[in-house]
């Protein structure tokens, strides 16, 4: 699966791409990501991608031009869906990312800045709006890196055990996990329940069940 993700920042996602298990995936080309510098698409002497705001009012405005140019540069090499990450979208859950994985489109990620994206954009080009909750953010890097994370790790072979996917929080929706006990047995007086020391594994499974119901309703 394929992320091309729009940016002033691209040194953020690239820097993220050299950890853990999305390392691993990238280097096993089960996925790939690639940062676009959206200063690259500007046609002025100071690669400038914002402005004032029409109408008046504080801070500064992403301009379509460099955006458009982005967009319809990437497309012409692959197609994609487009998602703006913003704080006026939907919220990101567990269920989306599913979706979103199971598609296994190329998503084109934009990472607006300041005080937001030149509607004309987002009218001509954006599938779809998604943020990570109600509140704001400097910029949508973070967010975009979140959703990369989110659907990239429910792709086949990007997680080594995909039985783990299923006790994840959200795997079912309005649940969340159980608890969880590594070793020692005993820290400091504090011990790891008996069912999971048993060996029985019907039992551990049903309070697994039983845990992770109780903690969803808490």
């Amino acid at each position: 699966m394929k992320f091309s993700v729009i940016t002033i920042f691209p040194g953020l996602v690239r820097d993220f791409c050299g950890y853990g298990l999305i390392h691993k995936a990238l280097q096993r080309d089960l996925v790939q990501i690639r940062a676009y510098d959206l200063r690259d698409f500007a046609r002025n002497r100071h690669r400038k991608v914002d402005d004032r705001p029409f109408g008046g009012g504080a801070g500064m405005v992403m301009k379509p031009g460099p955006l458009f140019r982005a967009v319809k540069e990437i497309r012409e090499t692959e197609p994609g869906k487009v998602i703006l990450l913003s704080a006026a979208g939907p919220v990101l859950t567990q269920a989306r990312a599913k979706k979103l994985a199971r598609e296994k489109q190329h998503l084109i990620l934009v990472c607006g800045r300041y005080e937001g994206v030149d509607q004309r954009f987002i009218d001509h080009w954006v599938d779809e709006e998604i943020s990570l909750g109600r509140y704001v953010l400097m910029g949508g890097e973070l967010p975009s890196l979140v959703l990369i994370e989110s659907v990239a790790r429910l792709l086949p072979g990007v997680i080594g055990d995909p039985d783990s996917l299923v006790s994840d929080s959200h795997y079912r929706r309005g649940q969340v996990g159980h608890p969880q006990y590594t070793q020692p047995r005993d820290y400091e007086g504090l011990k790891v329940p008996e069912v999971l020391l048993s060996g029985d594994h019907r039992k551990i499974q049903e309070w697994r069940r039983r845990q992770a119901k109780n903690k969803t309703r808490r």
